[in-house]
C-alpha cells in the first residue's frame, strides 16, 4: 500500500498537490523519501522522520508552505522498493532521500540526475553509489552507516553478554552487497572467541530460515542490517526469545522493540544531517560537492527484560558501558 504521509507526526506534510495548492502559485520544493524498510506506522520511522522535519523547520523549510515531502514505504519487500523508486524519479522531485543499501541500488539503476542523499548505506563506495567518500562525483552523497569490520565487533558484544556461545547465525541477505563483508570479519574474529558461525540465509521466510538453524545449545544471532530484518523485528525478537536465543542487532529501535542487546550509529543525528544536505542541495549545491559524512556516535542498548526471559545475566561493565538500558 502506498501512502503520501506518515500520519502519526508528518500531517502538516502534505501530498505534493495540496502543498501547491496552499502555496498559491509560489514555488514549492519537493522531496521524495524512499523507505526500503519502515512501514507507514513504524515508530521508528516516525522518530527518524521527525527529526528530519525538525532540521528542516530550523533551516526555514516548512513543509505544506515551501516545501512538500513524498514518503514510500517499501516494507521490506524488494518488489515495492522497486516500484517506488520507479515512481519517485517519475514525479521528479528536487531531491529524493534513499533510506537503505535497496532503495539507493533501485534508485541508482534508474540512472536520473536527481540528486539523491542517503541513510543507513554502509559501503557507498565498494557499492559503486559515489566515487569517493570525500569526493563524491554524480549525483549521490550522503550518510555512511556501518564499516565492514562491524561483523567482528558485534560478534565480541554478542560473546561478552552471552560467554558461553559456541554457534552463531549471522542472518544474511546476499541482495544487500555489505553482509559479505559483515560476514567475512564475523568469521575472522570468531575462531578467537572460540565460536563458529553459521549462514542463516533471509531471502525466504524469516521464521523458516531462522527455525532451521535453532536445536543445538549455547547458539545465539547475530541480526544484519536488512529491510526484511528490520521490518520483521519484532517477529526475530519472538523468535530469539521463544529459542532462548541472544542476539545482538544492528539498531538501538530493536532493544527498544524487545531485542537482548543493540549496538550501532546514533542515526537521528544522521536525519538531522541529511536534512542539513537537502537544504544545501535546495540552495543551489552539488551532491558531487558534499563529503560523504561517517557515523561519529555508535549506541548501545541493552534490554534487561529480554535477557532474563532467555536466562541471561548481563555483566555489570557491559551494562555500565551501555548509552541506553531498558527494564
Amino acid at each position: 500500500m502506498r501512502r503520501r504521509d506518515f500520519i502519526a507526526i508528518v500531517g502538516s506534510a502534505a501530498a505534493w498537490p495540496l502543498a501547491a495548492r496552499a502555496q498559491q502559485g509560489a514555488r514549492v520544493r519537493r522531496v521524495g523519501i524512499l523507505f526500503a524498510a519502515f512501514t507507514e506506522t513504524d515508530r521508528a520511522g516516525q522518530v527518524r522522520i521527525a527529526a528530519f522535519l525538525e532540521a528542516l523547520r530550523a533551516l526555514g523549510w516548512e513543509p505544506g508552505h515551501n516545501i512538500a515531502i513524498d514518503y514510500r514505504s517499501g516494507a521490506g519487500n524488494a518488489e515495492r522498493i522497486k516500484t517506488f523508486a520507479a515512481e519517485l524519479v517519475r514525479d521528479a522531485p528536487d531531491a529524493i532521500i534513499a533510506v537503505g543499501d535497496l532503495a539507493l541500488e533501485h534508485l541508482r539503476s534508474l540512472k536520473g540526475a536527481i540528486p539523491i542523499v542517503f541513510t543507513q548505506v554502509s559501503e557507498p563506495v565498494d557499492s559503486g553509489f559515489v566515487s569517493s567518500l570525500a569526493r563524491p562525483g554524480g549525483n549521490i552523497t550522503g550518510f555512511q552507516n556501518f564499516e565492514p569490520e562491524m561483523g567482528g565487533k558485534w560478534l565480541g558484544v554478542l560473546k561478552e553478554i552471552a560467554p558461553g556461545l559456541k554457534r552463531v547465525g549471522a542472518l544474511f541477505g546476499a541482495d544487500v552487497a555489505p553482509h559479505t563483508s559483515f560476514l567475512r570479519a564475523a568469521e575472522k574474529v570468531a575462531p578467537s572467541l572460540g565460536v563458529t558461525i553459521a549462514v542463516v540465509d533471509i531471502r525466504s521466510e524469516l521464521e523458516g530460515a531462522i527455525s532451521s538453524f535453532v536445536g543445538q545449545p549455547e547458539s545465539g544471532l547475530i541480526v544484519f542490517p536488512h529491510p526484511k530484518t528490520i521490518a520483521g523485528r519484532k517477529s526475530i525478537n519472538a523468535l530469539a526469545a521463544r529459542h532462548r536465543l541472544p542476539a545482538i542487532y544492528p539498531y538501538r529501535y530493536f532493544a527498544a522493540d524487545g531485542g537482548l542487546v543493540a549496538y550501532g550509529p546514533d542515526q537521528i543525528d544522521q536525519w538531522r544531517g541529511a536534512a542539513t544536505y537537502v537544504n544545501r542541495i535546495l540552495k543551489g549545491e552539488k551532491p558531487a560537492d558534499l563529503p560523504v559524512q561517517a557515523p561519529t556516535k555508535y549506541e548501545l542498548a541493552i534490554n534487561l527484560k529480554a535477557a532474563k526471559e532467555i536466562g541471561i545475566t548481563v555483566p555489570a561493565t557491559l551494562v555500565a558501558r551501555a548509552d541506553e538500558v531498558i527494564e
